[in-house]
């Protein structure tokens, strides 16, 4: 485990924390990385520069790995190293000698020791070294973009029951990306698998996560030139936990053999996550400085054999170095849509790399479940809409300060059939599963059938009583009220009102909130935890793949299930209605919470003005209608927050206000 050095300044109160910084360590940012690159102005006719071609050579991913090899070796601690491109691809898996073959998920801590025994969701799980370092680096690639870089750790301080996290911040609301841990899922639909050949299709992304995103330190973005590349990822101290408290610096082993392994590929200064501030605390991106690394080892020669081998991982990589595909090429799997795909000229697409999209605008699979499915026009302009919202927007956690957003917009049926799917051309890659997770989880639990869905899944069916019981509604959950993915997230926290101690847990959450952990957070742990432990299985030889679609949930009337790619409890997301009828949902993801709700809601908004056959849910049915009882005071639902003033074209405010 990682020793600690308490920070004296920073141990007061949360609300200290501001002037401290948030938290963070006072380090200097690691070097080699530079100054920010001056933006390319976008051509004419659009509002986004495309991101520079860039990609990680196989020389690149040899001084990355030599350089990391050479930190393990000085610090004692024989390590298994990943490293990814941007879009996921897993480049090269070096094990070291005498590295540990597995890793234990941390346990949750009762009165000082381990619960052993008492696990719930993945805690206590021994699982593959290998697959904790390829998370770790597809967590630090996909959480970063040109305007920001983010860590594990960053994503360790946004996931957690607490935000900040530390022993005096109880009593907050969670983290603003609470659950995006459980994304990027290897049994995910959306996310591509590696085939293990040569062809076309071999590097299209964004690739799969083995055990999601990570929140244990020891994961970095890699890039060139202030263009995201990849990320690195470090398994050695068999441990996979997380930093629950902000307030102290860290002496991270793996963390800084990460910090070694991106010298030369740092991101520019300016955008590292202590640059950006979160509801006025500052993010954490290394507690690890330059100054505590041993002299840089520059020969992958000198390291490869005599400190260890490339190895292959079962569904991840041949142990062979490979180049990294180029953000934005066919290749990559992401790239620029042509105009006939969709109309802004700023949008990206998924594609197959034999220039198909993946996810063409077409119109609704659920004819027998709604009678009157979502047409290609109607999917088309509700996109167009949502987009033209998201280009307006300010950025919330991008540099420089006044950015656009960028993000990722899916749209789905009621039987989570995907619609469309268009991103703007640097949001982070995480948005694009997450966005997907967002729109499938709306439509489901705002579905007539969604109790029916869950009570015929052994993992989930708990809940539906315990969500009956909470409400005060024996009804609930069979499409009488429209869930956004604030309100559902609402019920998914530890505490209700999210943060506030001493009251119970929501019902999606687990049942006691001593129970939480990043591992185990109740219904969207439950409703995967199987498919992780079986691909984890897979990975060591000892049973087939999952097939594509998580969880055990039935299959809708089209063959498909509803939440195939696992269900998202923070905002961002809301159903699509015809009059009171339910006919799909909407789902924005990468920059924001509050923008990510703004999108979506006021973006169908505006394509129902603009169509007059649909928009939101009526009012009366919205899930902030639900009152629950909290000790002798009630509390409502949320439903969507938007930002105060949020576009950069105009000074108007309250932008949601009575729609």
């Amino acid at each position: 485990m990682a020793r600690r050095i308490g920070n004296a300044l920073c141990m007061a109160a949360a609300l200290s924390l501001a002037a401290c910084g948030g938290g963070d360590s006072s380090a200097p940012p690691p070097t080699g990385g530079g100054p920010l690159p001056t933006p390319t102005p976008p051509p004419a006719g659009r509002l986004f520069a495309d991101p520079v071609m860039a990609s990680l050579s196989v020389a690149d991913v040899q001084l990355v790995l030599a350089q990391a090899v050479g930190e393990a070796q000085a610090r004692g601690l024989a390590s298994t190293i990943a490293v990814t491109d941007r879009v996921g691809n897993v480049l090269a898996v070096f094990e070291m000698n005498g590295a540990p073959k597995t890793t234990f998920v941390s346990r949750k801590t009762i009165g000082g020791e381990a619960a052993v025994g008492q696990e719930i969701g993945l805690q206590g799980r021994e699982i593959p070294s290998t697959t904790v370092a390829i998370a770790k680096a597809i967590t630090g690639a996909y959480l970063s973009s040109g305007g920001n870089a983010f860590s594990t750790r960053t994503a360790s301080q946004i996931v957690q029951e607490h935000f900040p996290p530390a022993p005096t911040t109880k009593g907050l609301e969670s983290g603003p990306l609470f659950g995006v841990q459980f994304s990027q899922l290897p049994c995910s639909d959306l996310n591509a698998r590696f085939t293990g050949g040569a062809g076309s299709n071999a590097l299209i992304g964004p690739k799969r996560s083995p055990i999601g995103l990570a929140a244990d330190p020891g994961g970095f973005p890699l890039y060139k030139n202030g263009v995201v590349v990849g990320g690195i990822g470090i398994a050695g101290d068999r441990d996979y936990g997380a930093d629950n408290n902000i307030l102290d610096i860290d002496l991270d082993d793996e963390e800084a053999i990460a910090l070694a392994g991106i010298q030369g590929f740092a991101p520019p200064i300016e955008i590292t996550a202590d640059r950006i501030p979160v509801d006025g605390t500052t993010l954490r991106f290394s507690d690890m400085t330059i100054g505590d690394l041993s002299p840089i080892q520059t020969s992958f020669g000198a390291v490869n054999g005599p400190a260890g081998m490339l190895i292959g991982v079962t569904g991840y990589n041949a142990a062979v170095i490979q180049p990294g595909a180029a953000y934005g090429t066919e290749q990559s799997g992401i790239r620029r849509s042509t105009t006939a795909e969709f109309s802004n000229a700023d949008a990206y697409v998924l594609t197959d790399g034999a220039g198909n999209s993946r996810f063409p605008i077409r119109a609704g699979t659920d004819a027998a479940s709604v009678g009157q499915p979502l047409t290609a026009d109607e999917v088309r302009a509700i996109l167009e809409e949502a987009f033209a919202v998201l280009s307006r927007s300010r950025a919330q956690i991008r540099r420089p300060v006044d950015s656009r957003m960028q993000a990722s917009v899916s749209l789905v049926d009621t039987h989570g059939q995907v619609l469309g799917l268009v991103r703007s051309p640097d949001g982070p890659i995480f948005g694009t599963d997450v966005s997907l997770q967002k729109a499938r989880t709306a439509a489901l639990f705002s579905n007539p059938v969604a109790s029916q869905q869950l009570l015929a899944t052994p993992a989930a069916a708990p809940y539906v009583s315990r969500v009956r019981t909470f409400l005060n509604d024996p009804d609930a959950l069979t499409g009488n009220f429209a869930f956004a993915d604030r309100s559902g997230g609402n019920l998914s926290r530890p505490y209700f009102p999210d943060g506030q101690l001493n009251t119970p847990p929501g019902p999606l959450s687990v049942q006691q909130s001593s129970q939480f952990s990043p591992f185990a957070v109740g219904l969207q742990t439950d409703l995967i935890a199987g498919d992780i432990v079986n691909h984890l299985r897979f990975v060591l030889g000892m049973n087939a793949d999952p097939a594509p679609g998580c969880t055990n949930i039935p299959a809708s009337p089209s063959g498909n299930k509803r939440i195939a790619n696992g269900i998202q409890i923070f905002p961002g997301s809301v159903p699509i209605y015809r009059g009171n009828q339910l006919i799909g949902g909407i789902g924005v993801s990468g920059d924001g919470i509050d923008q990510d709700d703004m999108v979506s809601f006021l973006g169908l908004h505006n394509a129902g003005i603009r169509l007059g056959s649909l928009g939101n849910a009526p009012k009366d049915i919205r899930a902030d209608r639900i009152e629950v009882a909290v000790g002798n005071r009630t509390v409502r639902l949320r439903y969507v927050s938007c930002p105060f003033a949020p576009f950069l074209d105009t000074a108007e405010q309250n932008v949601c206000e009575g729609l």
